[in-house]
């Protein structure tokens, strides 16, 4: 897959087949739609290309209130590669992009570097200033500059519409088996290792402290999950661990914290970055009595998370 973050340096593609999205998540949902472009791509011995935005449109429109993604940019750029698609192009979504009227927004931009065979959208699709294109108007103007337009399934765009909320609130809800479900991988997210008070270590489970590379993105709610983890220095190798997220009651926390066991590791990470794999939920967060019943809880938890 060829990214481009640069449409000034844009090829002539192929016989394009574009779709515009923000794909967040890139769930099975969206995995319909794309191997419909690629289907549609071999038949006209054509490329497909997927046209997102750095910086979610609604971050620009409606002053980003209530953002929370799925996958930050670079892990959408991951997850796109792996679905087999040729060009994938990113383009800044600024208040000047925003205010190009719908005409202006096909003429100028979709034909000028596209210059699509076939364009598929949904019928729900909004362009340019104020949102005012819409698909009607995208069918006018196919006949003036002679692409394709296929329309996604009302079904496939409620489904997806459906998918992506239903993703965001199952992780904010620790619900890790319908979120995976839905996505058709294992939730992950990413996060600097930083020094904490090292209390984890003096009761026999030492925990990476996390701290979130990108502020979006969507967590998992408080408790203790089963996770894999790969440390940003071993890409190839992932480690069998246990997160715990929340404020630690036990021991007086104040602050919302992840930390993350992981099992059999002994290296100093400090500062590297972990990729956490989440699994499944074990349970919700609690006080205990004193550092022993927390211990107690954490071998249980320990060996629930080795069976995951």
């Amino acid at each position: 897959m060829q990214v481009y973050r640069n449409t000034d340096l844009l090829p002539l593609f192929r016989n394009a087949v574009l779709t515009i999205g923000t794909f967040d998540g890139v769930h099975m949902g969206h995995q319909q739609i794309i191997a419909q472009m690629k289907k549609c791509a071999m038949e006209i011995n054509g490329e497909t290309v997927i046209l997102t935005f750095d910086r979610h449109p609604r971050t620009v429109v409606k002053g980003g209130l209530g953002i929370s993604l799925i996958n930050t940019l670079e892990e959408k750029i991951e997850l796109l590669e792996a679905t087999g698609i040729d060009h994938l192009v990113i383009v800044p979504f600024t208040e000047k992009f925003a205010a190009l009227s719908p005409e202006d927004y096909v003429s100028q931009f979709l034909i000028r570097y596209f210059q699509p065979h076939t364009l598929i959208i949904g019928y729900d699709h909004r362009f340019g200033k104020d949102r005012a294109g819409n698909y009607e108007l995208l069918e006018e103007l196919s006949v003036l500059y002679h692409f394709h337009l296929l329309e996604i399934p009302v079904h496939l765009l409620d489904s997806i519409s459906v998918s992506s909320t239903r993703i965001r609130k199952s992780i904010e809800e620790g619900d890790m088996h319908t979120a995976n479900h839905l996505l058709g991988y294992t939730y992950f997210f990413s996060g600097e290792v930083v020094e904490g008070n090292k209390l984890g270590r003096t009761i026999g489970y030492p925990t990476a402290n996390l701290v979130l590379e990108e502020k979006s993105k969507v967590i998992p709610g408080d408790g203790v999950y089963a996770v894999d983890i790969r440390v940003s220095d071993e890409p190839d190798k992932s480690y069998r661990a246990m997160m715990n997220i929340g404020f630690r009651p036990t021991v007086g926390g104040t602050k919302r914290m992840i930390e993350v066991n992981i099992f059999d590791f002994e290296r100093m990470i400090y500062g590297k970055s972990l990729r956490v794999m989440v699994k499944k939920f074990l349970r919700p967060e609690e006080k205990f009595s004193g550092l022993d019943a927390l211990k107690t809880q954490l071998a249980l938890d320990k060996a629930g998370a080795i069976q995951v």
